[in-house]
C-alpha cells in the first residue's frame, strides 16, 4: 500500500472568483463610506453657508432680487473661466 502525501492544491477557478469578488465588495463597501463622510462634510457646509450673512445667503438674495443682471454675471464669470485655461 502506497500512500502518497497530497501534494497542497492551488486555489482553483471559483475560489480566485469568490476571493476576488470578496475584495471588491470590501473595496466598495470602504469607497460608500467615504462617500457618505464627504457629502456629509459637504452638506455642513452649505448649511453653514446659507445663515443669514453668509455668502451663500447673500447671493441667493441678490439672485431673487435681479435674476437676469444675475445669470448675466454668471455668464460672464464662465466665459472669464473658459477662456483662462
Amino acid at each position: 500500500m502506497n500512500i502518497e502525501n497530497p501534494e497542497p492544491s492551488q486555489p482553483g477557478t471559483a475560489e480566485s472568483a469568490i476571493d476576488t469578488a470578496t475584495d471588491v465588495s470590501r473595496t466598495l463597501t470602504d469607497i460608500s463610506a467615504a462617500l457618505q463622510s464627504a457629502v456629509g462634510r459637504l452638506s455642513d457646509a452649505i448649511t453653514a453657508a446659507r445663515k443669514p450673512g453668509m455668502p451663500l445667503s447673500s447671493i441667493g438674495a441678490v439672485t431673487r432680487k435681479a435674476p437676469l443682471t444675475s445669470l448675466f454675471v454668471a455668464f460672464l464669470l464662465g466665459v472669464a473661466i473658459g477662456r483662462r485655461r
